[in-house]
């Protein structure tokens, strides 16, 4: 479940941990005060290769989050929101 707010006086909560507060990347793509392009950005942010569990390289892991997510599913997720995107 994600713990912050989005007020439009302060900067997005995501510039340096983007997925902090999110537990799952379908929980990014249902969050309604972010747009597509935020949304996108933190689902990118989860995908790459920074976020990698080393010496398991199918998984990914921001700080703040409780345990590794397989990249499949972020993968699977930004499909999800491209499909919206350019639909």
């Amino acid at each position: 479940m994600r713990t912050h707010t989005h007020a439009n006086d302060r900067a997005p909560p995501w510039p340096v941990r983007p997925a902090v507060g999110f537990l799952h990347p379908l929980e990014v793509l249902k969050d309604q005060d972010l747009d597509l392009a935020e949304k996108r950005e933190i689902l990118a942010a989860w995908a790459s290769d920074a976020s990698a569990v080393e010496h398991r390289p199918s998984q990914r892991w921001l700080l703040g989050t409780p345990a590794p997510v397989p990249l499949s599913e972020v993968l699977s997720a930004l499909r999800r929101l491209d499909r919206d995107m350019f639909s």
